[in-house]
């Protein structure tokens, strides 16, 4: 049976015996491993009853009286006499004829009331955080023996039956000091062998309640005597062989001789505020339980046997409840006992346990239910069957819907809610039947909805699977679990009113963010709600950064590689050796390594940076870790060896202390302090060991509300898993911290209840403040308390280490340190030389400088003297130039004139010529001498000669004297183009000059000499232009 499979069975060769409330009783055989590992705090002593502290004087009294010559003494048996006890109130049973005796080894038990055993002392008792624990059982019976001055003489009464009680007796006056249910005792336990107590044993009873725990310590005068009286506590829970009754005829067997059918019925009720419980109320149409709010419940199973010959059930271990369908065992929940037995009519057993809604464990079933919703509860009970070998569990799942505490009920259905259960038992071996009593073992145990599926009972489902996989001793791989990336419609309009108003106004976070952020970031959303948080929205030039910090060598590249492969293996984007992610993902590691040269990079960093690249590009993804680094905090927790840490785990302790006070006494009992469980808590910000979608969501509250937020996912971390803990021992501590713990968030629904709870957890930052000095405080007083002599050997080992490392420190800079002193040497070598180039060329250029100004003053003198001949000669130049222009204009005057004669005379010759040719043709005579012409000019060539002698000597004088005006007005012409040319040639020297001068006023002297004269010629010009401004008013 799978639900039983882990339990024990009984071995009447043990000297140690456990029994489970919610289990099979289990055996320990005691051994040298199993002594005490040593405690921080020692336990209580109250030797009274229920704490009575008067009691304890009273027994002291006692003592005085009391004479220590008895025997030990116990009842007579088919084997060994015992002496009975005188008291009266102890009946005796006569022994059955059918009872066989047991194994050599043990001593013959009848079945009596009870065996009673004298010669005993009572120690006392103190309270223990693991019952079953038998390393505490040890420490408890060192301390107590050690500390007990004077023991209390009583008698034990251990019971033979189920039903009875374990009873301790004053031995002096018989009262009976205290009294405790059989089904209450947990654990029995001896001293170990060799030691001081090998003559003490002790028992642990559940007190009052089931979160409460003492255990009882005693002491024999007779040491063989121990193992008897144990065997006597075996023999209560062993399961008696009395025969069984036959049923009524109408309980017909069905076809399989082995098989068993039992009904099992579940009902609920309610406190009615008046002393009473009415079972509460059912829906009509889908038959759910409706139950109130913060009222107290009792849970009543009743067992019933249908077919086959009856098994007689001798007593339930316990009954455990847990909300949620298909739970795990560890997940369900002791329920108080109040009774147990069978009906009164003798069909069924019943079975009544105490429901306090109030509990965090029961959380989920005590808020109020959304409407047309309802949530699953389980119930399952653990009975012990005669005549088989191992405890029968019977599980019920049905649905219930939690309504406010006033919530009143007016349409209900009072029909029954049952389930069918069919047994199926094989018979023992004989070689086995003589072990003990049991006859039949558990083959299956079937409801009647899973016995039509053979195939589905043998194999087992998902869930069991599961549950089979979360007891087991393997961790679960980092980066399981699947994320849905699913999300009500109704939540992203929620975050979008959000987004719009935070990109309205980057700088400030919207109101009405926190509460989102606690419910979960949608996970489409977590990449750009992660980098707002971070305020990495306008970190471009850490994104530029970035790129350059790839193309860097780091000195922690192997550490680096080595990591990567170990993270996140079970993710299919990290888990290639030479995929996209693990490349991103070393690229990340090493530029931050190169980024933060102080720290460097560090262990855990690796799953961080795989939780950023999960949701965004590597560039923001680095971005946004080392925000988390610098401005969250987290790089201080690796400065300072570890200081930071050390003062963050003492705070999560002085948290504990305050809030979960019993798991804090138990974590001291055990020395298991907060560095060896909560070291990557911090480290990792729980990204190693825990599914994504815790990882997730722990990192959605930690870029909202800072690292903080660590304490309060680390408490309700332990406050869940409280009952776990306190039922360990040091080693099973961590183990569940290693590996049952991360796989009960595997499922998404655990981890937001887990989430829920951890912010409703309040941990205020005064406090956290306090205890950081209360650290500071303490660590100081440390080292002023410490043995002188311990702290210098271990500063002297401190020392020593940091000589070695620093000697080999020494080593490399002295290496370094010659090495850079011959390349300094050289350098410096080179830097001489050219400094004394450079010196030289200095010399040369100053020298040059003065030669430069030198020639510079001359070149200004030269200057100043050809601008002085500039002048003169441009004067000189000008005056020819005016006297060759009136020249020219008297020139052009005067051969204007003469051509105006010319064309005077011209016009008055020919007039006159006309004249006379007109009389001539008038004169007959003188026509026909003209008709010849030639005959007139050889007739009248002298006197025409005559005639125009004079005017042409005039013409040739005139035309000498134009012919002497051209000469002259060549030569002017000639001297102006001369003058031209030279006036040309000197402007080009005057450029030539000017450009020499401007390049030698580039100096500070000239420019400031050049200012000087520019200042002074304004002056002057000011002067000059400001008196004739009144003349040129009226021109």
């Amino acid at each position: 049976m799978d639900d039983s499979s882990s339990l024990g069975k009984v071995s009447s060769s043990t000297e140690s015996v456990a029994t489970v409330t919610s289990e099979e009783f289990v055996l320990v055989q005691t051994s040298a491993a199993g002594s005490p590992q040593g405690s921080g705090g020692k336990p209580r002593l109250k030797m009274s009853w229920n704490g009575s502290e008067q009691l304890e004087k009273a027994m002291e009294e006692m003592l005085d009286d009391d004479d220590d010559d008895d025997e030990v003494k116990v009842e007579k048996s088919s084997v060994e006499k015992m002496e009975k006890h005188s008291d009266p109130e102890i009946r005796v049973l006569d022994p059955q004829p059918e009872e066989k005796c047991p194994a050599p080894c043990s001593p013959p038990v009848l079945e009596e009331d009870s065996v009673q055993f004298n010669k005993l002392s009572y120690l006392g008792c103190t309270w223990v955080k693991a019952p079953r624990n038998e390393a505490e059982a040890q420490r408890a019976m060192a301390t107590l023996r050690a500390e007990s001055a004077i023991p209390i003489p009583i008698t034990l009464h251990v019971p033979c039956a189920t039903d009875g009680s374990v009873r301790i007796v004053d031995q002096a006056t018989g009262t009976e000091i205290a009294s405790f249910p059989i089904y209450k005792v947990l654990f029995c336990a001896r001293g170990q062998e060799g030691s001081v107590e090998s003559d003490c044993f002790s028992f642990t009873e559940s007190y009052r309640s089931a979160e409460d725990f003492q255990i009882h310590v005693f002491s024999c005068h007779i040491k063989e005597a121990v193992s008897r009286i144990l065997y006597s506590f075996s023999t209560a829970f062993r399961r008696s062989s009395r025969p069984a009754d036959v049923r009524d005829t109408t309980l017909s067997s069905p076809p399989d001789s082995d098989l068993y059918t039992f009904t099992v019925t579940l009902e609920i009720k309610e406190d009615d505020g008046k002393g009473n419980f009415s079972p509460v109320p059912k829906d009509r149409d889908k038959f759910f339980f409706k139950l109130r709010q913060s009222v107290q419940k009792k849970v009543v199973l009743s067992v019933q046997q249908m077919c086959n010959k009856e098994l007689g059930i001798e007593r339930c271990f316990g009954m455990l409840l847990s909300p949620g369908q298909k739970v795990c065992n560890s997940d369900m929940h002791l329920l108080d006992m109040e009774s147990m037995g069978k009906s009164s009519d003798g069909k069924a057993y019943v079975i009544t346990g105490r429901w306090n809604p109030n509990m965090a464990a029961f959380q989920p079933l005590n808020e109020g239910t959304p409407k047309d919703k309802q949530v699953y509860i389980t119930v399952a009970v653990d009975l012990v069957v005669t005549e088989v070998v191992e405890p029968v569990r019977f599980l019920l799942e049905t649905l219930v819907r939690v309504y406010p505490s006033n919530e009143r009920f007016w349409y209900f259905s009072r029909k029954t809610f049952s389930e069918t259960f069919y047994l199926r038992l094989r018979q023992q071996t004989p070689e086995r039947v003589g072990q003990s009593d049991a006859m039949y073992e558990v083959v299956s145990l079937q409801r009647e909805a899973e016995r039509g599926n053979e195939e589905r009972g043998r194999l087992a489902s998902p869930m069991e699977e599961e549950d089979a996989d979360e007891d087991s001793d393997s961790e679960i791989s980092s980066g399981t679990g699947d994320v849905s990336k699913d999300c009500p419609e109704k939540i992203l309009e929620s975050w979008g009113g959000i987004l719009n108003k935070w990109h309205g106004n980057l700088c400030t976070r919207p109101k009405g963010l926190s509460s989102l952020v606690r419910s979960g970031i949608p996970e489409p959303l977590r990449a750009e709600i992660w980098q707002l948080l971070a305020g990495c929205h306008d970190s471009h030039d850490l994104l530029e950064h970035y790129r350059i910090l790839i193309t860097k060598d780091s000195g922690q590249e192997g550490v680096i590689t080595r990591d990567i492969h170990r993270t996140f293996p079970a993710h299919d984007y990290f888990k290639d050796s030479d995929g996209d992610g693990q490349d991103s993902l070393y690229k990340i590691c090493k530029a931050y390594s190169v980024y933060d040269e102080e720290i460097g990079y560090c262990q855990g960093q690796s799953f961080l940076a795989a939780v950023l690249l999960l949701h965004m590009p590597e560039e923001q993804a680095f971005c946004v870790l080392v925000k988390i680094m610098y401005e969250y905090g987290l790089r201080a927790l690796y400065k300072n060896n570890f200081e930071n840490l050390h003062c963050k785990f003492y705070q999560l302790e002085r948290l504990m202390q305050e809030l979960i006070p019993d798991l804090w006494s138990h974590f001291q009992e055990l020395n298991l302090e907060a560095h060896m469980y909560a070291s990557q808590w911090f480290l990792t910000l729980f990204t190693a060991k825990f599914p994504l979608c815790m990882v997730f969501h722990i990192t959605d509250l930690l870029l909202c509300e800072g690292l903080n937020i660590i304490f309060n996912v680390a408490l309700a971390l332990l406050k869940t898993s409280k009952e776990d803990l306190l039922q360990a021992d040091f080693e099973g501590a961590l183990k569940f911290f290693r590996v049952q713990l991360p796989k009960r968030y595997r499922a998404a629904e655990n981890a937001r209840r887990l989430m829920e709870q951890a912010c409703n957890i309040k941990v205020p930052t005064k406090k956290l403040k306090k205890f950081e000095k209360e650290y500071q405080t303490l660590r100081e007083s440390q080292l002023q308390q410490e043995d002188p002599i311990d702290r210098y050997q271990r500063e002297n080992r401190r020392l020593q280490e940091a000589s070695m490392r620093l000697e080999q420190e020494n080593d490399d800079l002295a290496h370094e340190l010659v090495t850079s002193k011959i390349a300094l040497r050289n350098d410096l070598d080179q830097a001489e030389d050219k400094a004394d180039v450079l010196n030289k060329e200095l010399l040369s250029t100053k020298q040059r400088l003065v030669e430069t100004e030198e020639e510079k003053r001359r070149q200004e003198e030269e200057t100043a003297q050809l601008k002085e001949v500039f002048r003169r000669e441009l004067e000189k130049a000008e005056l020819e130039i005016k006297k060759t222009t009136a020249i020219i204009a008297e020139y052009k005057q005067i051969c204007s004139q003469l051509s105006t004669r010319l064309e005077k005379q011209q016009a008055a010759t020919k007039e006159e010529l006309d004249i006379v040719r007109t009389k001539v043709m008038g004169c007959e005579h003188c026509r026909d001498l003209f008709s010849t012409l030639g005959s007139l000019q050889d007739s009248s060539p002298g006197k025409d000669r005559t005639s125009n002698e004079p005017l042409d000597e005039e013409k040739d004088g005139l035309k000498e004297q134009l012919r002497q005006l051209e000469l002259e007005l060549a030569q002017t012409k000639l001297q102006l183009v001369e003058a031209k040319c030279r006036i040309q040639e000197l402007e080009h020297q005057r450029g030539v000059l000017m450009n020499e001068i401007q390049a030698a006023k580039n100096s500070w002297l000239s420019k400031t000499l050049g200012s000087l004269k520019s200042s002074a010629s304004s002056s002057s010009s000011s002067t000059s232009q400001t008196p004739s401004s009144p003349k040129e008013g009226p021109a």
